[in-house]
């Protein structure tokens, strides 16, 4: 076996000897991936504590996490009744939306039903009828005028969009909403909800141009790349416009979740009971992205719970929770291709009782590559110059008056 230090992080590889774990079925590779917390110091304490075995066809030491490169495909279902195998490249690209379409009542529908709701769906403000005439703008006619009707309101290149070509397959099953409980499929918001943060009505700029840009600051986070879009890393992980490809890294003390939109990642750490991990939770003045996430394993499956998500980030979020709210996400190993991944939002200053989410994760073949979000960084001050200068014109006139 071989063991090195990373900073301060123990990583082993390799077969262990029988005189440090008995004899082992001769017809099973077993290697062994050990990361632990410890300083080079302590080297024999650490390798005496004592680590899970896990069966592995492959091992690649790659990208950097908390100072150690892990990355491996295993076979098989579970390292152990308690605690499912996740590691692995997974998507869930689908085309079904958090709440169920208006007239649709069943949450599972056949396929032909299925392909039936998805030939009526437009897609990033393109109609139904526009996506079977062509993926590109028409060349003649380029992009609409500054201030023409649909001016800012659609894409106009459907390339760059890989929202999926189905409904959501869950368990076997087509969902016409990821929300299961309320049964309706829609979100139970309170009539007057008390949020605690600025409300902005990001999605009207989204679709208009027409937001604050006194700074910087004032631009919505996607537009600055610090998060994506689409709360593809959650919590509330759900697919989005491209981009909705995840890596999962196991080890014994955290759980690494790669989100392919904006190279987000989570950073769960995993404890022994709810009641370790919630003891051990970070100062709540810490308004960290993606919030305070601490995880453990129950039932088979892995539980996470997060709270105090940055103010800014539920501005413009789709499961947004108040300083009072927290969210509970529950993976499970399903099958060999494919993680049923469930969330729960509980929060009374926004909604009349607790809801539940529930899709899949589906392996996928190959490796994540980098998502590298510049426009909003590049492009700051051309977006700053203009605004200034539309100030201009309304101040002393355009050159057109």
């Amino acid at each position: 076996m071989a063991c090195k230090f990373n900073t301060q992080v123990l990583v082993c590889t390799g077969s262990p000897s029988a005189e440090n774990e008995g004899d082992k079925p001769a017809n099973k590779e077993y290697n062994r991936v050990i990361v632990t917390r410890c300083n080079q110091g302590s080297l024999p304490a650490c390798y005496q504590e004592g680590f899970g075995m896990v069966s592995t066809k492959k091992l690649f030491l790659g990208t950097a996490v908390l100072g150690f490169s892990l990355s491996h495909s295993i076979s098989g279902l579970a390292q152990g009744e308690a605690r499912p195998e996740l590691t692995g490249t997974w998507t869930n690209a689908s085309r079904t939306s958090l709440s169920r379409p208006r007239g649709v009542e069943d949450l599972v529908v056949s396929a032909e039903q299925a392909a039936q709701l998805v030939s009526g769906m437009g897609l990033a403000g393109i109609s139904a009828e526009n996506i079977e005439n062509g993926p590109a703008v028409d060349p003649d006619t380029g992009a609409p005028p500054a201030g023409a009707q649909d001016f800012g309101l659609r894409g106009y290149n459907l390339f760059w969009t890989d929202p999926g070509s189905t409904l959501a397959s869950v368990k076997g099953e087509f969902r016409t909403s990821y929300i299961i409980d309320p049964p309706n499929g829609r979100l139970p918001r309170v009539e007057q909800p008390k949020p605690d943060w600025d409300v902005r009505n990001y999605g009207a700029r989204y679709l208009t141009g027409i937001g604050v840009d006194d700074g910087p600051e004032a631009f919505p986070l996607a537009e600055r790349c610090l998060l994506g879009f689409g709360n593809t890393a959650g919590p509330g992980m759900m697919g989005t416009l491209y981009n909705s490809t995840y890596e999962i890294v196991q080890s014994d003390d955290y759980v690494m979740i790669a989100v392919e939109m904006a190279h987000d990642a989570r950073i769960i750490p995993v404890f022994d009971s709810a009641e370790e991990a919630r003891a051990n939770r970070r100062p709540a003045v810490l308004k960290q992205w993606l919030g305070d996430s601490v995880g453990w394993y129950e039932d088979g499956m892995l539980l996470v719970e997060t709270v105090n998500i940055n103010p800014k980030q539920m501005a413009e979020s789709s499961v947004p929770i108040t300083a009072q709210g927290r969210i509970v996400e529950r993976f499970e190993r399903y099958s060999e291709t494919e993680i049923v991944y469930q969330f729960t939002v509980e929060d009374d200053n926004l909604y009349l009782q607790p809801w539940t989410a529930e899709l899949s994760f589906h392996e996928m073949e190959g490796e994540m590559y980098e998502y590298a979000c510049h426009e909003g960084n590049h492009a700051m001050p051309g977006m700053l110059a203009g605004a200034r200068r539309l100030e201009l014109e309304e101040e002393i006139g355009s050159d057109d008056d």
